[in-house]
């Protein structure tokens, strides 16, 4: 079995006692478990950085304040799997499935949860609206994860893409080489790069998540010759820390990977404990910059609610009245954001 999805069976080479309380399968009903033994195998202790991505938390059903859904992903989907937010843009959900459901998903209220949103049919509504959208130069496959989807059914998808004579640029967001490194390879690596100009932006949240394994997987991707970035997520207690975030950038280098975003995390239902201030985020920010390459400095950002998009935070550009930021969208727009942080 490659997946752990019961707490009760967590070890892989190392025996990891269940310590959280029975409550937890409270958690799992409704936000499910999923651990990949690699991941797992990744876990020093109860309670450390890894374990607190991936082990459900009685924590996140506490947290009933917010929206499952605070981006407006759903009125922003103009057919079913397919997320239009910026002119030239779209994300397209392929898979509903992860290595690892983790416990601050942007999108927990989808993962690991029904059928996956991309079925034949689906697949056949969403190329035909890229096609019929001239606008539309740059595709983003997400999900879940688009690389749990096996090589054929890639293949498909890809092709399809390819075909759209206005797809000037594919992006493929996944954790793969995180939590599942095996899955990289030589044939998968062969078939996306007869799609250039293909990006991969992976998802290292912590320095313990570079292994052997994980470092082999990217180079093998950027021999391929495929671009790598990252896209780290500001967790508390877990990466809230500037030398935990400089030796992580660092080592990103280090294995190809170029520092993309820092995310502040989204105001989504469940996830609050993970939340930190926009401050401790300008913080790691003002601590990286001269102390470390700028390759190594990622842009800082807030999606903000309501499906208005990323803006990028800046040390000396914030405006802030209390709790609330005064912060301008891609469009000039000028939004109020509260900078909600659980106590």
């Amino acid at each position: 079995m490659r997946y752990i999805t019961n707490c009760a069976a967590t070890s892989c080479d190392k025996t990891i006692h269940d310590k959280t309380s029975p409550d937890t399968h409270q958690v799992s009903s409704r936000y499910p478990v999923r651990v990949s033994k690699y991941y797992a195998g990744l876990i020093r202790h109860e309670g450390d950085a890894i374990w607190k991505q991936c082990m459900p938390d009685m924590r996140e059903l506490e947290d009933a304040a917010q929206c499952p859904d605070p981006l407006e992903e759903t009125s922003l989907s103009p057919v079913p799997g397919l997320i239009h937010r910026y002119p030239d843009r779209v994300v397209l959900l392929v898979s509903n499935r992860c290595p690892v459901y983790c416990r601050f998903c942007m999108r927990k209220r989808l993962v690991g949860c029904g059928d996956a949103p991309l079925g034949e049919e689906e697949l056949k509504r969403a190329l035909e609206y890229i096609a019929a959208t001239p606008s539309i130069r740059d595709v983003i496959l997400s999900g879940g994860d688009p690389l749990m989807l096996d090589d054929a059914s890639l293949m498909l998808i890809l092709s399809g893409l390819r075909a759209i004579k206005h797809v000037s640029i594919i992006r493929i967001g996944t954790r793969v080489p995180v939590t599942l490194p095996e899955r990289i390879t030589p044939e998968l690596c062969d078939l996306l790069k007869r799609f250039h100009p293909l990006y991969i932006n992976t998802h290292f949240n912590h320095p313990d998540e570079i292994t052997a394994d994980s470092s082999r997987a990217c180079a093998m991707l950027a021999e391929s010759g495929i671009p790598l970035g990252n896209q780290t997520v500001l967790l508390k207690g877990i990466n809230d820390d500037a030398e935990v975030m400089r030796t992580l950038m660092t080592g990103l280098l280090s294995i190809r990977v170029k520092p993309y975003y820092l995310h502040q995390m989204d105001l989504v239902r469940g996830t609050a404990h993970f939340r930190t201030s926009v401050e401790k985020g300008l913080e790691i920010i003002r601590a990286l910059r001269g102390h470390v390459s700028g390759l190594a400095v990622p842009h800082y950002v807030i999606d903000l609610p309501g499906g208005k998009g990323k803006v990028a935070i800046l040390p000396d550009d914030v405006e802030r009245t209390g709790e609330v930021l005064l912060l301008r969208t891609y469009t000039g727009e000028r939004v109020a954001y509260r900078d909600v942080v659980s106590i």
